[in-house]
């Protein structure tokens, strides 16, 4: 319940704003979650209940959207000691990040979509902005209701299908009719709830990469909008694949912030600049974080080694690089980690922009770039310490 002296509507008054693109107005109206006003010295009538935040030497942006996180922890693959701890909301919003989706991983079995679903309204109830996947790695996928379409029907939160893994020895291996018949009934479910129904497929590093989606686009009807293959920045050959795969098909693709960068993997800021060079335009690209997922490393035949636990920390810094070593604009860097992972999940309409009408997600950057304060939906969840 709503506490009597709860201010109604709330003003935000910024040095910018970047909305991704640059606007004139430094005032923010946001009132019952949704931007209500954009202006320069808005004034609100005396009497009304407002609550005005001061942050002139900050720069307004759009709250940032990590589409891939294991908000219960991934891991397991070593066994139940394995399994990686779930996220906080407090760990989310300290990054600038108001939304995420959360995934299954590898482990489907000890944890559940149920487990899942929980996780993510628990998340709501903090604040952030929460969706999930239904399924996991395994075909077929575990899901709430027993059937693919009437999930993504019937559970609000529920906007795609994923994360499936294709190109992986922990994966169920599916056929080309599996993959073709799976996409097609998220298609259809997300045609029948109002949503994109993305499936988000794990790319693994075995040698078919990529090729299970294009033989999907290829030879059936699905659009490429439907699908978004992740974590393609693992090696070199995989990351040339991902360029040859968007610029065919007109595909977007997304690639991995790895906080620590192997032998093999590539860094989600050489791999954007990589897929720039390569002529992919920057909005077919989106940056994710697979935060609290497990990091395994396995022997040549397969066998467990170790694991370390993912972080979303290198998901802000390698944005942070992009736009400081010059690689992309601010506005164009934003469409990363917003509008076009925004437009990816079907969540445009309301979320990636600030404007009137659209979601009151919005992330105070400093000069540097690093988050200050986190607002989603209109309520501050985050704003940093700044007390000696």
């Amino acid at each position: 319940m709503e506490r009597a002296d709860e201010r109604l509507l709330t003003l935000l008054r910024v040095g910018r704003i970047q909305a991704p693109e640059p606007l004139a107005a430094t005032d923010i109206l946001i009132a019952d979650g949704r931007i209500a006003a954009l202006g320069r010295d808005l004034a609100i009538p005396t009497g009304w209940p407002v609550e005005v935040i001061e942050a002139r030497d900050l720069i307004a942006v759009p709250a940032f959207i990590d589409q891939h996180v294991h908000v219960t922890g991934g891991g397991g693959e070593g066994g139940c000691a394995t399994r990686c701890p779930a996220i906080s909301a407090a760990e989310i919003a300290v990054m600038g990040i108001g939304t995420v989706v959360g995934v299954l991983g590898t482990d489907g079995i000890s944890r559940s979509p149920a487990d899942l679903l929980a996780k993510v309204r628990g998340l709501k109830a903090e604040g952030i902005a929460a969706y999930m996947y239904t399924g996991s790695y395994r075909v077929p996928p575990p899901t709430l209701t027993g059937d693919v379409q009437r999930d993504l029907a019937w559970i609000p939160e529920v906007i795609g299908l994923g994360e499936l893994a294709i190109s992986d020895h922990r994966s169920s291996q599916p056929s080309h009719h599996e993959i073709a018949r799976l996409v097609s009934e998220a298609r259809v479910g997300g045609m029948l709830a109002g949503k994109r129904g993305i499936c988000h497929f794990h790319v693994g590093d075995g040698q078919r990469g990529l090729e299970p989606l294009r033989r999907l686009l290829a030879e059936t009807e699905i659009p490429a909008e439907q699908v978004i293959p992740t974590h393609v920045n693992r090696h070199r050959t995989l990351l040339e694949e991902a360029a040859d795969y968007a610029l065919a098909f007109e595909a977007s693709v997304d690639v991995t912030a790895f906080d620590e960068v192997g032998e093999e993997d590539i860094s989600a800021f050489d791999a954007v600049a990589r897929l720039l060079d390569r002529g992919v335009p920057v909005t077919r690209l989106t940056m994710s974080s697979d935060c609290n997922g497990s990091l395994p490393e396995f022997d040549a035949q397969g066998g467990y080694i170790g694991m370390r636990v993912a972080r979303n920390t290198a998901l802000i810094a390698d944005w942070q690089r992009l736009v400081n070593e010059a690689v992309l604009p601010i506005d164009q860097a934003l469409g990363l980690i917003g509008a076009n992972v925004a437009r990816v999940l079907g969540l445009e309409a309301h979320k990636g922009h600030l404007a009137v009408g659209f979601d009151a997600d919005i992330t105070l950057i400093d000069d540097d770039l690093q988050p200050q304060q986190t607002f989603v939906a209109g309520k501050r969840l985050y704003a940093r310490d700044l007390s000696p």
